[in-house]
């Protein structure tokens, strides 16, 4: 599968169907080589972003808002071709929307707090220098800034 065609796709399918596949992408493209507890990471700052509404009012919004994920950073012709890590990055993705789906006091939170992440590896952004949450495999979390969902 091409990134192009997932993303395309993305736009056809009903919600919430749109919004799992948008994040298994990106979990598939940010953190595939990451241990399931670094994906989880990844996603929580996704749905975090999702719940704060600056970037968007799903998620495919939120994981294509500009230079903020791997979907807007890689080729579009970018082959997604390991099975194994996309059905991994799929049940990630998949659980962690359910764990967000709790009330705040009952969610399993890996990283509190995280707005952004990045691998240094390939990545030294200007706000690496914000309050670091934690470190897991490749990537370091930070707080950025406060996300808060807006009030109803």
């Amino acid at each position: 599968m091409k990134l192009a065609w997932i993303l395309w796709l993305s736009q056809l399918l009903p919600q919430p169907a749109a919004d799992s596949l948008c994040l298994s992408t990106t979990l598939y493209l940010e953190a595939r080589d990451q241990t399931m507890r670094g994906q989880q990471a990844v996603a929580e700052v996704a749905l975090r972003r999702l719940d704060s509404g600056l970037w968007g009012d799903s998620m495919c919004d939120v994981v294509t808002a500009r230079k903020q994920f791997a979907p807007t950073l890689v080729s579009p012709r970018t082959k997604l071709n390991h099975t194994e890590a996309w059905n991994q990055a799929v049940l990630v993705a998949f659980e962690a929307e359910r764990n967000w789906a709790l009330p705040r006091g009952q969610r399993k939170e890996i990283v509190p707090g995280a707005s952004h992440f990045a691998a240094h590896a390939i990545a030294n952004p200007s706000w690496s220098n914000a309050y670091q949450v934690a470190r897991i495999g490749d990537h370091t979390f930070y707080q950025v800034q406060k996300l808060v969902p807006p009030s109803s």
